[in-house]
Formats: structure tokens, sequence, C-alpha cells
């Protein structure tokens, strides 16, 4: 099988494609460090010829409900067009629980993906995922002011990016009778708890602030909102457990 990894360079394609190499499979990243636009579909025809399956895992940098949403649902119909075209057989998108509980810009955007993706001629399965473990680590390096850093309230039940880079490769190489999966951590958590606890492996004296968002999605985060359904499929390791080993200086 040959999988197309689109976004195969970022927090969660990385690890599609180092889980396909590990496997023995044959994969195509979809990037533009190697010459492939997915936006704008410059060599994105010839990097598909013999793909089997695409993984989607594109990120769109803006916030912005207006702007992502037309990053991610100009990219989804273009590999779904393109790879129907080249014969592909499946597309699997990588998604976030919770998105359609709380009415956040960017989670909006990622529901307008999934429609697309479900839209298209080829048969697609979401994978939704909660928070990464890595994203404390990114929000601490974006939020810091000077010894000081405001992290919103949210219960979260993170997820390694590595471990949601395999569950979506296992998704690829199966046919799922649900067009919707979930996947998150073992165990719930404050938001703020896990970056005071990443504050203090990377050895940085930063005073971690709580902050309220407004708003009905901010009301949403507090609640749980963000929590798997029932039904999710748990993966470790646990964000202690991550904590120990990973290196942080690392996690962009």
């Amino acid at each position: 099988m040959r999988i197309a990894v689109a976004g195969g360079t970022g927090t969660v394609g990385k690890y599609v494609v180092l889980a396909a190499d590990q496997a023995g499979l044959q994969v195509t990243v979809l990037s533009r460090r190697v010459g492939v636009d997915v936006q704008t579909g410059e060599g994105l025809e010839a990097a598909l010829v013999g793909v089997d399956v695409i993984v989607d895992a594109i990120n769109a940098e803006s916030m912005s409900r207006s702007k992502a949403t037309v990053i991610f649902t100009e990219t989804t119909r273009r590999l779904q067009r393109v790879g129907a075209a080249q014969g592909v057989s499946r597309l699997v998108t990588l998604s976030i629980v919770g998105i359609d509980r709380v009415p956040f810009g960017y989670y909006q955007a990622k529901l307008a993906q999934e429609a697309a993706a479900l839209e298209g001629p080829l048969p697609a399965t979401i994978v939704r995922a909660t928070q990464f473990h890595e994203f404390p680590a990114q929000a601490l390096k974006r939020v810091r002011i000077g010894p000081v850093a405001l992290m919103p309230q949210m219960t979260v039940q993170p997820v390694a990016a590595r471990s949601v880079g395999e569950v979506l490769l296992k998704v690829a190489g199966t046919q799922h009778a649900d067009t919707t999966i979930e996947v998150a951590g073992p165990e719930p958590a404050e938001m703020v708890d896990l970056a005071r606890a990443t504050a203090a492996r990377l050895g940085q004296r930063i005073a971690v602030v709580p902050i309220r968002l407004p708003g009905q999605a901010g009301k949403a985060m507090r609640s749980g909102g963000l929590l798997p359904d029932p039904g999710a499929h748990l993966v470790g390791p646990r964000f202690d457990e991550w904590l120990i080993g990973e290196d942080l200086d690392a996690v962009g």
C-alpha cells in the first residue's frame, strides 16, 4: 500500500510518515518543503500517482474562522478531486474532538473541512483527536510575556501526537463502517496544570496564569466540551509519562 500524507512534515503528519516507514509501507509526503503545495495544487497530480490512500493532516496557521475555513475546505476538495482522478481509493482526515460542541472559529473551520471531506467522491473517514500532549509546550512558547504565560481554562484529555499518527495510519489501512472515529489519551486534566508541569520539566520559572475565555466557547471548554465521547479509542502514553521522555525543545 502506498499512502500520501498531506502535512507530512507537521506535528502529527511526521508521525504518520514515521509509522508508515517503520511498517515498510511506501509513503509520499505532500508538503511545500518537498515541492508539493496542496493549497495551490502545484505538484499534487504527479505526487498522487500510484497512491492508494491519502491521510490529510494539514494545519491552518490562521485562527481566523474565515481564513481557516478557506484553507481547509479548498485543500480538502482539491485532495478529493485530484485524488479521485488519480485512482486514490480513500481519504482519512484529521480533525478535533468536540468541535461540534464548542463554538470557536477555528473549530467551525474544521467542521467545514469535515463536511468537504465527506461530500467528495472518495470515501472518507474523519479521525477526531483531543488536544495533543505537545500543546502546552507550544502554547508556552507563543503566549509567554517575560515570566508570565496566560493559559486558557480548559478541561482536556490530551493525547500524544505520535499516537494519533499511528492511529491515522491504522485507519488508512483498514475499512471502517463509521465515518467518524474519536481518539483520546488515557485521562482528563486541566490545561493550566499541564502547562505548569511542562514549565517545570523545562526548568523555566514561569507563572502560568489561568484565564477564562469569554462567551459560549469559553464556557464549553471549561465544562468539558472538548472531552471525548464514551466510545472513543483511548491510547497512551499518559501525559506524565510522555513528559518524562520527550525532547520538549524539539516541540514546535
